[in-house]
Formats: structure tokens, C-alpha cells, sequence
């Protein structure tokens, strides 16, 4: 077994460093590795080379889990990049990105607290939408234009769509129960 526990994820799976990829590709190389790494593979043979083993397959899935993702996929390459996505620490947000929240945010609570599902699933779908449109600018952001501060901003505000997407979808669930 000689793969670099050094390369980076994109390496590793032999896919181009860039936010759009070709989700099959991944898939088909996430599977050759697990089957390459596996520690059954290695069961017969010694202590050292199953910890290698058990160590490539947890650098397999991990890898697997953060690129498919495309939040966790921006996430990364940021990091690739060295940039800080201040995900945890930087909440500054324009005024207008700011009031579409609160905007989508009463839109949630007045539907709940109505118990208009119909609503809760209309803003569940044009935020989805949204979150689309979003990810696409992010994407020119990435691998067009290079604008790693841009995008970092753009991964913040996919987060705040994305906690906003949970609460609707826990509203939906709470009418349903």
C-alpha cells in the first residue's frame, strides 16, 4: 500500500482542485480506494500494516465526506488556499444579505406559527433555489475568478441559508407530528 498520507484530498482521489467536480469521478475513485485500503484487506497481516491500513481508510472516508459536500467542499479549498473562512468568528455580513434573512426569517415564523405548511414548503423550495444560484456564484467565485475572500464570504451566507433551511425543515416536521 503506498499512498501519500500527505496529498490533499483532491490528490488523493486524482480530481482537479476546484470547486465544480465531477461527482461520478469521486464516487468511482472513492470506491476503488475503500476497496485498495480496506482493513479486511489486511486482517493477515501484521499489527503495523493494519494500523496503516485502518489509517488510510479513515483519510479515505474523510476525504470522501468533506468533497461531496459542496459547503464543506468550499470549506476545504478555502483552507487548501489559506484562507480563514472565519466561519466561527467573522459574522460580519452586508445589510442587504442581512435583511433578506430577516425577511426569509419572519416569512418562517409567521408560517409556523400559522401552521401553514403549504407556506413552510414554498419557502423551502424557493430557498433551495436560492441556495442554487448561490452555490453557482460561488463556483464562477472558485474556479473563474479566483476570489478566495469572495468566496469565503459566500460560504458564510450559504451556512446562514443552510441553518435556515433546518429550521423550516423542522418547522414542516413539528406540523406534521
Amino acid at each position: 500500500m503506498s499512498i501519500d498520507l500527505q496529498q490533499d484530498y483532491f490528490a488523493l482521489f486524482g480530481l482537479p482542485r476546484r470547486f465544480q467536480l465531477d461527482e461520478t469521478a469521486l464516487e468511482l475513485a472513492y470506491h476503488d480506494l475503500q476497496g485498495r485500503v480496506h482493513p479486511d484487506r489486511y486482517a493477515h497481516l501484521p499489527d503495523s500494516e493494519k494500523r496503516l491500513s485502518m489509517q488510510w481508510a479513515t483519510r479515505v472516508n474523510e476525504a470522501f465526506r468533506t468533497l461531496r459536500k459542496p459547503l464543506t467542499r468550499a470549506t476545504y479549498l478555502l483552507e487548501l488556499c489559506g484562507v480563514d473562512a472565519g466561519l466561527h468568528t467573522n459574522t460580519a455580513m452586508s445589510p442587504a444579505f442581512l435583511m433578506e434573512q430577516m425577511e426569509w426569517r419572519e416569512g418562517v415564523e409567521e408560517a409556523r406559527s400559522a401552521g401553514d405548511a403549504d407556506e413552510l414548503t414554498q419557502l423551502h423550495q424557493r430557498l433551495r433555489q436560492h441556495g442554487r444560484e448561490v452555490f453557482e456564484e460561488l463556483a464562477r467565485q472558485f474556479d473563474e475568478q479566483q476570489d478566495y475572500p469572495g468566496a469565503a464570504e459566500t460560504v458564510r451566507r450559504l451556512m446562514f441559508m443552510e441553518k435556515l433551511q433546518q429550521e423550516i425543515d423542522d418547522a414542516l416536521e413539528a406540523l406534521e407530528t
